[in-house]
């Protein structure tokens, strides 16, 4: 029964965050991010400015929170342990960006454009891609417990963040009308050659 309920409260608080997020990225879309405030973002939603303090600490964390890197942690440790590092941090990037855009990659478009053109959410978006490169390397358990192999994991993971991230930027250059998970693989291409997912 108090697992039932657990439940429940997550599904409340995951639906109360993607309303209170898809408001927010509309606001700052139409107004822009500085003329937007928090209490703007909370009437919009129907709900009080400490309720978005507490599913988002910051403004910025309005824009950029999801729930990317959990998913490419769940990819990664899946993954067979003899494929190359960046095969398999790759592949997992590749399809953590299919499941991001099976829904509503519109909503992903405007977040990834506002990241790109508002300099705090840049700011905050290397922040983002440090933690994201840790939860990779979280994702290979054991694998990486060795500091050897720790530092070879967290190289790979930044150089396949960095060709993800040109994937995005031009994604969101060319209003999104390519694959995205498509265009990430070729970015992997360009970089990695051979050692690229496939």
């Amino acid at each position: 029964m108090e697992e039932r309920h657990s439940t429940l409260r997550e599904k409340r608080r995951a639906e109360t965050q993607r309303v209170i997020q898809a408001h927010a990225v509309r606001l700052f879309v139409a107004r822009g991010y500085d003329g937007t405030t928090v209490n703007d973002v909370a009437e919009a939603a129907g709900v009080s400015p400490m309720t978005v303090y507490r599913h988002f600490p910051t403004k910025e964390d309005l824009v950029l929170v999801d729930q990317n890197g959990p998913l490419v942690a769940e990819r990664i440790a899946a993954t067979p342990a003899g494929q190359p590092l960046v095969r398999r941090i790759g592949g997992a990037l590749v399809e953590s960006a299919r499941t991001l855009t099976a829904g509503d990659d519109r909503f992903l478009l405007a977040r990834l454009r506002l990241m790109i053109a508002t300099p705090a959410l840049r700011a905050r978006h290397l922040d983002n891609h440090h933690v994201l490169q840790q939860a990779i390397v979280d994702g290979l358990g054991d694998e990486a417990a060795d500091p050897e192999r720790a530092f070879q994991a967290a190289a790979a993971a930044s150089a396949c963040l960095a060709a993800m991230h040109t994937a995005l930027v031009r994604w969101a250059a060319e209003d999104g009308r390519r694959d995205l998970p498509d265009l990430i693989g070729e970015a992997f291409a360009a970089a990695f050659g051979d050692a690229a997912p496939r």
